[in-house]
């Protein structure tokens, strides 16, 4: 990027938050909040006090103000807040994206920035989006900079900093959570945007319906939702363009909108009876092993627009309720999934769900661990399991020996097969606790007989125990 680049996205804070003639720009530029009062969602970290409100407000402290990162799922306010950042005490504004932008470009902004600010006595925002794109050697061309307070930084990131961002810079910054707009946050910005000058200027009619799918299909990102909606005005414009001038506007239903996104309107509530049924369905399917009815309910819920870590989460409990031990698997692939859809999103993350999903409904099942634990809180809640036996107490601290702690203890490593009678539970559950009951099926079935002879060589059986070659 150039020097002539970077002066045209430099621009005073003066001018307001939204960079040249914002009357022809996207919807979603247009509509982007000119002040804290606009911003909807984030809530907790725009309380008054917050560090990141104080900055906002350009409250000027001993040290002046600090650095930001900014990290949150797209759509949520991330550039948004970086612009209010930067209209607060007269700053100037550098906007940069990590996918572009180098070392030489970093240097540029620096010594532009101290220019400002000897000549002019203003300081200078650096908003850099996708900061985790940026190298080592790139975040570090940065340090100086926030260091000595030259720039005020703004990063954004969709991934998570304490992986994505070296350690010196966070130090020197606040790191800021931002969330998914709820619902109804989505559904305001929408109205906000049929009605305002800024927007659509209330020349088209919005039905119920159509702003229901457009929420839908948001997830909670505001710049899609925006999108999604000025596409389906411009639908509806191509299809009634004489009635602009009608009492009511020109209408946008749901045809438009699946015409605009070419996604069709799912029936399906995430609020209500749909969203517990239809989750429920997918569990049940992989329970029962059905992979096409899983595949389907899963389906039905990425196309209505659910939350994908919601239903990442679910396929992780069912590896571990019914599946279990049949196939440990199933629970790497289940985590590993959850891990994989909260740094790539959608659409992508579908593919890793289908796989999730189909490992879980292919697997052999079982629900041994899940009875299991259940069996031992029961026993627990019954006031059952009385003091832990001597010989298992902690040891490490002067004068545990006098008191008997560890006495007796047999280190299992040194036994034949790496078990020996010993006891473990306490005194009244020694004789009757037997909460693990493995089945035939899968895995399962080599580790249940195992698990028997451990546990007679345990409480005094055979101390021989069968290694395991396969």
């Amino acid at each position: 990027m150039t020097d002539d680049l970077f002066s045209s996205a430099r621009r005073d804070a003066s001018s307001g938050p939204n960079p040249g003639d914002s009357s022809h720009g996207p919807l979603a530029v247009r509509m982007r909040p000119r002040s804290l009062e606009e911003v909807r969602g984030q809530a907790d970290v725009l309380r008054a006090g917050s560090p990141l409100r104080r900055l906002v407000e350009g409250a000027k402290g001993s040290a002046g103000p600090i650095s930001a990162i900014l990290w949150g799922p797209p759509g949520t306010g991330k550039t948004t807040l970086a612009h209010l950042v930067a209209t607060a005490s007269d700053r100037a504004f550098v906007e940069m994206s990590a996918i572009n932008a180098g070392v030489k470009d970093v240097r540029s902004v620096m010594d532009q920035a101290a220019r400002d600010r000897d000549l002019y006595g203003r300081q200078t925002v650096l908003f850099l989006d996708e900061i985790h794109r940026f190298s080592k050697a790139q975040q570090d061309a940065l340090l100086p900079g926030v260091e000595n307070r030259l720039v005020v930084l703004v990063a954004a990131t969709t991934e998570n900093p304490s992986f994505s961002v070296i350690a010196p810079l966070l130090s020197r910054s606040i790191m800021v959570r931002l969330t998914s707009l709820t619902d109804e946050d989505v559904a305001s910005l929408i109205d906000a945007a049929v009605s305002d000058e800024r927007g659509l200027g209330g020349r088209f009619a919005l039905s119920d319906e159509a702003r229901n799918h457009l929420v839908r299909m948001a997830g909670g990102d505001a710049r899609s939702a925006l999108t999604a909606l000025e596409a389906a005005a411009g639908v509806a414009e191509d299809v009634a363009p004489g009635e602009s001038s009608t009492q009511d506007g020109i209408p946008i239903g749901v045809e438009q909108v699946e015409q605009a996104v070419a996604i069709a309107a799912v029936r399906y509530d995430r609020a209500g009876d749909q969203h517990y049924d239809i989750a429920s369905a997918l569990i049940k399917s992989m329970r029962g092993s059905d992979v096409d009815a899983a595949l389907h309910y899963l389906a039905r819920m990425l196309e209505a627009g659910e939350d994908a870590r919601f239903i990442a989460r679910r396929i992780v409990i069912a590896a571990s309720e019914d599946v279990g031990m049949a196939d440990p698997t199933a629970l790497q692939t289940a985590v590993a999934a959850m891990h994989a859809v909260a740094q790539i999103g959608m659409p992508e993350a579908r593919i890793v769900l289908a796989q999730a999903v189909v490992h879980n409904a292919i697997a052999p099942k079982s629900n041994a661990s899940y009875a299991a634990i259940n069996a031992a809180i029961a026993d627990v809640r019954d006031g059952r399991g009385g003091a832990v036996p001597a010989h298992l107490r902690d040891a490490h601290y002067a004068g545990a020996s006098t008191l008997g702690h560890g006495g007796g203890y047999q280190y299992s490593h040194d036994q034949p097969g790496g078990v020996g009678t010993q006891q473990f539970l306490p005194d009244d559950l020694h004789d009757t606790a037997d909460y693990y009951q493995p089945t035939d099926r899968g895995w399962e079935e080599r580790i249940g007989p195992r698990w028997a002879q451990v546990r007679r060589t345990i409480h005094g059986g055979s101390p021989q125990i069968a290694e395991d070659n396969d």
